[in-house]
């Protein structure tokens, strides 16, 4: 099974970690409108037990559907970088996938969107991410944890701290927080 292995950090602007992938010869990879939808079972045990159901469709800027993908995430391995089992699968109809789960029995506990800007740099995959209510943040996933501290150094983030939660953990943190619906987090 593959590991998920990556560092979040919060960020005030995207602009200088933008401007260092573009010196070191980043390749751009696109930006996307990503629509996360999280199915849970009636009990809402996945998400108690760190585990996470996700289909996420990734829409351009015209809103055409680019890729969507069906995931599980096992829980995080304690340790300074986020570590867990991911296994992903990509579906070509997210509608029908988004049925499916219903008809086995899971339910979307939350809907929210993120605003994705995707680079490779050095065997990593880094993410520029703008999230409703919480900001911005630059994620660095990679094959170890050396790898991502070599490219977080590279882009002058060696400094920021580490944001450990998930976006879905943060989101519901906020809304519960300031009396606001955790349903369906949007931009609008």
């Amino acid at each position: 099974m593959a590991t998920e292995v990556e560092a979040k950090l919060k960020v005030d602007s995207h602009e200088a970690v933008r401007g260092r992938l573009r010196a070191l010869g980043a390749e751009p990879r696109g930006q996307v409108l990503e629509v996360n939808h999280i199915f849970d079972n009636a009990h809402r045990s996945m998400l108690a037990g760190d585990r996470g159901l996700r289909l996420r469709e990734c829409r351009d800027e015209r809103g055409e559907l680019v890729r969507a993908v069906l995931t599980y995430k096992g829980p995080r391995v304690p340790g300074s970088i986020k570590r867990r089992e991911e296994i992903e699968i990509v579906v070509d109809d997210p509608v029908a996938a988004g049925t499916m789960l219903e008809r086995l029995g899971f339910v979307e506990a939350v809907r929210f969107e993120k605003r994705r800007e995707t680079w490779r740099l050095n065997g990593c995959l880094v993410e520029l991410d703008e999230v409703p209510y919480l900001g911005l943040f630059v994620e660095i996933e990679g094959p170890d944890e050396g790898r991502i501290e070599q490219v977080r150094g590279e882009l002058g983030l060696s400094g920021a701290p580490l944001v450990h939660g998930s976006y879905i953990g943060l989101l519901v943190r906020h809304c519960e927080e300031h009396g606001l619906p955790v349903t369906c987090i949007t931009f609008e």
